[in-house]
């Protein structure tokens, strides 16, 4: 049988090392031996000796409840073998945390992570109630995080002198050591009018960066399987 989709870059390559890789541009294939952890339905498909068991309490007090501003669930992978993760089709990147490294991520945004990262639920500072920016996930410690987006994200340097506004639907994650505050671009008046649609966003200042998509849209939540 002859086709494109047989073509190399769409096999399935044999393991060669335990861990997180890059399966292509929409997915990620984890080498599991042992444990790791992942977003509830992300796993696309397996093969191997394994055990997936929802998570929605701590795990060793490395994960709190996985409450955030779009609801992560977390399950815990357990065994050996391998397993492919994705999310409708969103981009996907992997990110390699050396000790010290800290990350503030939009639950929406994470897909999987190696076991030996710490991870925790926290409020944004200076957030309030608005939307997506209420509670976030920051990570630190050694090993690999799996972060989804819907399109190319932007990355944006953010310095003392030059602060960052961005749309908390939009947000990605930041620098964990950023200042984070609201900002109201618009005026009572204007809001009485109807507004822009930009009344809102969040400021970060300090030395560092932050991730955004190329769209505001809330992500579709389809229905569970």
């Amino acid at each position: 049988m002859k086709s494109e989709l047989f073509a190399s870059q769409n096999m399935a390559q044999p393991a060669t090392a335990p861990g997180m890789s890059q399966q292509n541009s929409k997915s990620i294939k984890y080498v599991v031996n042992g444990e790791m952890y992942a977003r509830q339905g992300s796993m696309i498909a397996f093969r191997g000796n394994l055990q997936f068991e929802r998570k929605g309490q701590g795990v060793g007090g490395m994960l709190k409840r996985a409450v955030t501003g779009e609801g992560l669930a977390l399950m815990a992978v357990r065994g050996q073998g391998e397993a492919w993760f994705a999310q409708e089709a969103a981009n996907c990147f992997i990110v390699d945390f050396d000790p010290g490294d800290s990350l503030t991520i939009n639950g929406r945004n994470v897909l999987c992570f190696d076991a030996t990262l710490s991870y925790d639920i926290q409020t944004v500072k200076g957030a309030g109630m608005a939307g997506g920016g209420l509670f976030n996930s920051v990570f630190t410690g050694q090993g690999k995080l799996a972060v989804i987006c819907e399109g190319d994200p932007i990355v944006i340097p953010v310095s003392q002198q030059a602060p960052v506004y961005v749309d908390t639907d939009a947000v990605v994650g930041w620098s964990s050591h950023l200042h984070t505050s609201l900002n109201r671009s618009q005026s009572i008046g204007s809001m009485i009018r109807g507004g822009s649609g930009e009344a809102v966003q969040l400021m970060l200042q300090g030395d560092g960066f932050v991730i955004v998509r190329p769209s505001e849209a809330v992500p579709h939540k389809p229905g569970q399987n």
